[in-house]
């Protein structure tokens, strides 16, 4: 297939029609299935944190087929170990060698359902597949056919038989977001939904015809403008979080670096081809929140890590951006 490449107006059509087809199916707030968009634009990764029943297999099974890619669930445990995941070497007795298995890591959009129930050992070698797109099984790497995406889940109220995520990979999460539950409307469409089919689980049409498009769609945010002011605007902000009282280790500059990379798949999705205060302001919560660690005292006290972040946003002075409105 020839080499696909989009201009801005090109991706926000097609990422409209992937989330038109998403929404479809799942009931749940356009935001947060953007916010999800957000992620496989800038090449990031999605933490969900929710209970039981609100639709994460489902969106993860549902974007997967729009993409038209694979999708692979993991059902992590505490026994689960690392070959579980990424697989291991099996001998081949008619050969009489060692052939490598895939294991279901090897896939494109990868649902891992309950993250935080993985032993620390599987945990740490996830890192190196969502920091590098690779696994290690045997001392022999092996590279990930792209596009590769995790939406891992974790349950917030159930904490028996669980580990916590370590903050090296809580950091590599590009978003972390909650479906929650639909509203009284929302609750009334998914029943009459499921009248109108006669099956208990809805399905999808792909939208993207070759996974190609996807890895173009990936690369427009690189065309994307950000002036200097917002530089500074976005440091600042990561600045301030490393300062708050409330706060015992703030952004890295990691966050940062993915701070802008969003704010550039954001604009993307604004039709835009710079960003502007509001692109920042508007992921600031999904793409920050989740890197803080709150002090004991704050955490005692119940403080929410999303209302630190607004807090500080508050607080930095937004720079005036002067451009033109994009043509209709």
């Amino acid at each position: 297939m020839a080499s696909i490449e989009y201009d801005v107006e090109e991706a926000n059509d097609l990422i409209n029609e992937i989330l038109d087809e998403v929404e479809s199916v799942v009931i749940t707030d356009r935001d947060f299935l953007e916010n999800i968009m957000l992620a496989v634009l800038a090449q990031g990764h999605v933490l969900l944190e929710d209970v039981p029943g609100t639709g994460k297999t489902l969106t993860a099974n549902v974007l997967a087929t729009a993409l038209n890619v694979d999708f692979s669930r993991i059902q992590f445990t505490p026994d689960l170990l690392p070959s579980d995941v990424f697989g291991t070497n099996v001998y081949n007795e008619k050969t009489n060698e060692f052939e490598f298995q895939q294991g279901p890591i090897f896939g494109n959009v990868i649902l891992g359902d309950e993250i935080n129930r993985a032993p620390p050992k599987t945990q740490a070698a996830m890192l190196e597949t969502m920091a590098e797109s690779q696994v290690t099984v045997a001392g022999e790497t092996r590279k990930l056919d792209p596009p590769f995406f995790v939406i891992a889940t974790q349950n917030p109220v159930e904490q028996e038989g669980t580990f916590p995520l370590p903050e090296a990979q809580v950091d590599r999460f590009l978003v972390k977001d909650s479906l929650g539950h639909p509203d009284t409307e929302g609750k009334v469409e998914l029943l009459s939904r499921r009248l109108n089919r006669t099956t208990s689980i809805p399905t999808a049409d792909p939208v993207v015809e070759d996974p190609e498009e996807i890895l173009a769609l990936q690369q427009v945010p690189e065309q994307i403008e950000v002036d200097d002011d917002l530089l500074t605007y976005m440091s600042e902000i990561v600045g301030l979080s490393n300062e708050e009282n409330r706060v015992e280790v703030g952004v890295s500059p990691r966050g940062l670096q993915r701070l802008m990379e969003a704010a550039r798949a954001r604009a993307v999705m604004n039709n835009r081809e710079y960003v502007v205060p509001s692109d920042i302001q508007r992921i600031a919560e999904p793409v920050l929140a989740h890197r803080l660690v709150l002090t004991p005292e704050a955490q005692v006290n119940d403080v929410q890590k999303g209302a630190v972040i607004e807090d500080i946003i508050d607080e930095v002075p937004v720079p005036t951006i002067e451009r033109e409105a994009p043509a209709n």
